[in-house]
């Protein structure tokens, strides 16, 4: 049993890690993580739906924590702000898994969506030797890239040529204070900073060749608009393909099938992909406990495919997807 800290465990993200670690048969979550204003109350007092395992945990401060870790393994959900530092003092001995963008365009760290593209994990023994680290850091995907790139795995044998998505973004992807009620009620705004430009490189690099001791991006471009939509939970995305092989019915079934790491049975694993018709957030985001991506309205266009795809962004999307790169590293031995 590995001994488990979550940083930032008030925060949207932090609150998901929390939830989907309480009774883990690999991880014990052992310290909950956040600001000085927080630090020595109940974790139940601050989160009201705190599970009934954490409640009476006193969360400690950043940095109390830092002074003396303690644990075998950390999930951050801290801000970009301050993460880099913080993880890099982290990783000289223990492993990191964190949703924080500060370390995901590092070219010893991988971006892992376990489905997608396990095989970048061997980046951490070139993290450790160019770094001296015992520690590492493994980063997830922004909340979109998450969700398209496993969408677009299954087509990888299809030729994939070009990639043309729009983004329609749940206001939790926006954190506790991102959007007033009054801006987001009755509308949709077509501008998330910085996101078009995430999905665009993270998608190539996590769809991208491990070569030696670099990953070499995908050779298809990908274009996106993103918009936030008076959702709450949930991530939709249009989605078109230019493939150099568009066999509908061929890519019908390679989606259905996709499954791809059901025999190595890690606790939190759910079929990453279920084909349902019509994908909607308010039906279909907690599918496979928040894991699992629907995708649907699959239709054959003059140059390859369209489709929509749904994912939960706070789960598959943010937590869940951390939680599932270490189970992976830890069945792997990599920790």
């Amino acid at each position: 049993m590995k001994r488990v800290a979550v940083l930032g465990a008030t925060g949207l993200v932090g609150r998901t890690f929390v939830k989907l670690l309480g009774g883990h048969p690999w991880f014990k979550v052992e310290k909950l993580i956040a600001s000085e204003k927080s630090a020595g109350k109940k974790y139940g007092d601050l989160v009201e739906d705190s599970p009934e395992e954490f409640r009476d945990y006193y969360v400690i401060s950043l940095n109390e924590f830092l002074e003396n870790p303690g644990v075998d393994l950390v999930f951050n959900a801290l801000p970009a702000s301050i993460s880099r530092d913080v993880e890099e003092k982290l990783a000289q001995e223990i492993p990191v898994f964190t949703n924080a963008r500060a370390h995901r365009y590092d070219e010893d760290v991988p971006i892992l969506v376990p489905e997608v593209n396990k095989d970048h994990l061997k980046l951490v023994e070139v993290q450790r030797k160019r770094r001296g680290w015992k520690g590492f850091i493994v980063t997830n995907p922004n909340c979109s890239t998450a969700i398209l790139t496993l969408s677009l795995a299954p087509l990888r044998n299809f030729g994939i040529k070009k990639v043309r998505v729009a983004t329609m973004q749940a206001i939790s992807g926006a954190g506790f204070s991102g959007l007033s009620a009054y801006a987001i009620q009755d509308n949709v705004i077509p501008f998330i900073s910085g996101e078009e430009w995430k999905i665009e490189n993270e998608s190539k690099k996590i769809m991208g060749k491990l070569k030696g001791d670099e990953i070499e991006p995908a050779s298809f471009d990908v274009i996106a608009i993103a918009t936030r939509v008076p959702v709450i939970h949930g991530h939709t995305e249009a989605v078109f393909v230019e493939l150099e092989n568009p066999d509908i019915k061929s890519i019908r079934e390679a989606i259905e099938n996709f499954d791809p790491l059901k025999d190595l049975k890690l606790p939190s694993y759910e079929k990453p992909i279920v084909y349902t018709e019509i994908p909607q957030p308010r039906l279909h985001r907690d599918r496979g406990r928040g894991l699992t991506v629907t995708v649907g309205r699959l239709e054959r266009t003059s140059e390859g495919v369209k489709y929509v795809a749904l994912g939960h962004n706070l789960v598959r999307g943010a937590a869940g997807g951390s939680v599932l790169n270490a189970e992976l590293a830890y069945k792997l031995k990599i920790i």
